[in-house]
Parts: C-alpha cells; structure tokens; sequence
C-alpha cells in the first residue's frame, strides 16, 4: 500500500526574528534559547539562519570571510504558525531579546504530510 500525500493550505503568520549570534540568555546562545521556547509552546517550527553578512543599527559591518573570524554573525529565526500561537511567543521575546528586531507577515503556507495509506479510495 502506498502512503497518500496530503496537501494542506492555509494562512499563518511568520515571525522572522533578527539578532546576534552574540546575544546570549544564562550563557546559552538566544536563538537557541528563543527555539527551545518555540518547541516548548508547541509551535509548529523554527528554523535558525546564520547570515554571510550584514550590518545593525550600529552600523558595523558583520562577515564570514576567513579573514575576518568574525563570532558575531547576523543570526535570523523564522517561525511560521497561526497568529495566536505566534502572539504566545512575543512576551518572551521582549523580555529577552535586548538588541534586534523582528518582522510579522501573514503568509499562505502550503504543507504537504505524508499521512495513512491509500487502498484505493
């Protein structure tokens, strides 16, 4: 029997969260503390993206070149859900996160779930 594809649409909201790679909370990197409260509110994702290159308010070049050793990348977390999920998540935001910003969009998202198996109906 072969397992059917489900293909689910629907809007969410996505949180893009912008930081350092530096932020830390009780010593452990931000990101990873913000994704561990993520998962832990049964949000369904996130996905950490450590930038190349950029520059804050600051106006301080950050970059991956070798020559560079730079320990202070620009770090992005996305997390897509829907808005009462995502709005759970934003107290710990701002009383955590204590330089960057972060962006709200409503996205349509597109799933697809390989669920039960097909038996031919």
């Amino acid at each position: 029997m072969e397992k059917k594809t489900v293909k689910i649409d629907e809007d969410d909201i996505l949180l893009r969260i912008y930081i350092s790679e530096e932020d830390k909370l009780h010593g452990i990197p931000l990101y990873e503390a913000i994704v561990a409260k993520a998962r832990e509110a049964g949000l369904a994702g996130a996905t950490v993206v450590r930038g190349i290159l950029g520059f804050g308010a600051d106006r301080r070049m950050l970059s991956a070149k070798i020559v560079d050793l730079s320990n202070n990348l620009p770090i992005i977390i996305e997390i897509v859900d829907i808005e009462r999920n995502i709005e759970g998540l934003i107290p710990f935001l701002d009383e955590h996160v204590k330089e960057g910003f972060m962006t709200l969009e409503k996205v349509h998202v597109i799933k697809y779930r390989t669920g039960g198996t097909d038996a031919g109906h």
